[in-house]
């Protein structure tokens, strides 16, 4: 699966096709090749602020999107690092708040590919060495990185004493590299404990979390699992979160779906057990709920270039889920959040290595019509091959050219969920002029 960037800077985008031309597509696991790169650049990821390092399958992103909101509402601020960018790759390197701008982005890129002769570094491995060479020059109060793929050999594993390590949840994904198993894939991604941090997950089944309990005593780790010394719950429309420190009663997030009340809550346990960031104040906790914003998870789209191909009384919502676990999760949020009678249509695309028929699944009974299109620029499973595969799933499905085309072919009131893949998502922002910043 090669990842994917194009700038309108010309500066930025000569060193992407630059990048383009050194490194081989498609992502590479091990530690070799980002240690050898970041040794060139003199180890900057020894001269980070307090890191807080996420994990996890689905959920990781949102994690680290309430983590960031609420040390930011305390006063504090931070650096962050996360993956995959949606319309720019900017949107991967937040400096002290702010998404790195392009002059600083093409310096960077230059100077991390300069130095890279004879090392054949990814995709992923370069974006990660520009993001820890522009947060160990900047001053912040702290540093979030997110796991790219897996965990023990991710290019963001190179940092040897983090603050806290957290785990969203675990499901089957990128089984040509993490495995078939879900205990392996959980080991995987445990492994990026470290001796004497604390490891702050979700809940597990018993299989998947003996499989981390033994990952994070080889590595030396505490493990503190939902349920054990910290545990959260909605209740009565608020996120009830308890641990050996107290209770405290918090809104539930801006972000919709229960799910990201468990994300949410995964942030504050991780806030919660470190010592090296001090976010003592309930009140930054709750604005940390209300203000968190992650693009493409259950998001509304205002009205734009694609929203006015819609019959009026549509709505059109955007969920970058690609996976069956992810596909259950929105599955329950439409089942729940809506009542009324308008009809669910989905727009869905598919990558070549992903379980279209896992992820379609949970909507029978709730979608009245799957439109499928393609995903520009990467391996996607053709549309006519998705139509019919949903088809024979039992709903009515023609396939696209495009997800504008698609859009126009409703004819009637409806709620649009276009979901698949975070790269389609991008594609869907930009088409409707809602750029991440």
């Amino acid at each position: 699966m090669p990842d994917f960037a194009r700038s309108t800077d010309p500066r930025v985008q000569a060193q992407l096709d630059r990048l383009d031309k050194l490194s081989p597509a498609g992502d590479r696991l091990g530690l070799d090749r980002i240690a050898d790169l970041l040794d060139r650049l003199g180890r900057p990821q020894d001269r980070l602020p307090p890191v807080f390092h996420v994990a996890g399958t689905n959920g990781k992103g949102s994690t680290c999107a309430f983590l960031r909101s609420a040390i930011e509402a305390s006063g504090r601020s931070v650096h962050m690092f996360t993956s995959p960018h949606l319309v720019r790759f900017n949107e991967r390197i937040r400096i002290a708040g702010k998404l790195i701008d392009d002059d600083h982005l093409s310096a960077l890129l230059t100077e991390v590919l300069d130095v890279s002769a004879g090392i054949e570094p990814s995709f992923f491995e370069v974006a990660t060495a520009v993001a820890l060479l522009a947060f160990s020059r900047a001053s912040a109060d702290a540093c979030i990185l997110e796991v790219g793929l897996g965990g023990r050999l991710d290019a963001t594993n190179v940092v040897e004493r983090p603050a806290v390590c957290g785990i969203a949840s675990l499901a089957l994904d990128h089984q040509q590299f993490l495995g078939n198993r879900l205990g392996d894939i959980a080991a995987e991604k445990a492994a990026i404990a470290k001796p004497g941090v604390p490891l702050v997950t979700q809940l597990y089944p018993t299989q998947v979390a003996a499989r981390v309990w033994e990952t994070a005593g080889e590595k030396g780790a505490t493990w503190l699992p939902r349920g054990g010394k910290w545990d959260a719950r909605v209740q009565r429309g608020s996120l009830r979160y308890s641990d050996e420190r107290g209770t405290l009663d918090l809104p539930l997030p801006s972000l919709p779906g229960k799910h990201q009340a468990l994300n949410a809550a995964l942030a504050v346990a991780m806030l919660r057990h470190q010592q090296a960031v001090e976010v003592p104040d309930a009140a930054a906790l709750r604005e940390g709920m209300r203000s968190a914003s992650w693009p493409a998870r259950m998001q509304r789209l205002s009205a734009g270039s694609l929203t006015r191909f819609l019959p009026a009384g549509s709505e059109l919502w955007l969920d970058g889920g690609h996976n069956p676990s992810a596909a259950r999760t929105i599955a329950e949020f439409v089942q729940l959040r809506f009542r009324d009678d308008l009809p669910l249509v989905l727009v869905f695309a598919s990558l070549g290595t992903k379980d279209p028929k896992g992820t379609l699944a949970p909507f029978r009974g709730l979608a009245a019509q799957v439109l499928t299109v393609p995903i520009p620029g990467h391996d996607h499973r053709d549309p006519a091959d998705l139509a019919a595969l949903a088809r024979s799933l039992g709903f009515r499905a023609e396939a696209y050219r495009h997800a504008a085309e698609a859009l126009s072919a409703i004819q009637v009131p409806a709620r649009v969920l276009i979901f698949g893949s975070l790269y389609l998502a991008g594609e869907v922002l930009a088409a409707n002029d809602e750029v991440p910043d």
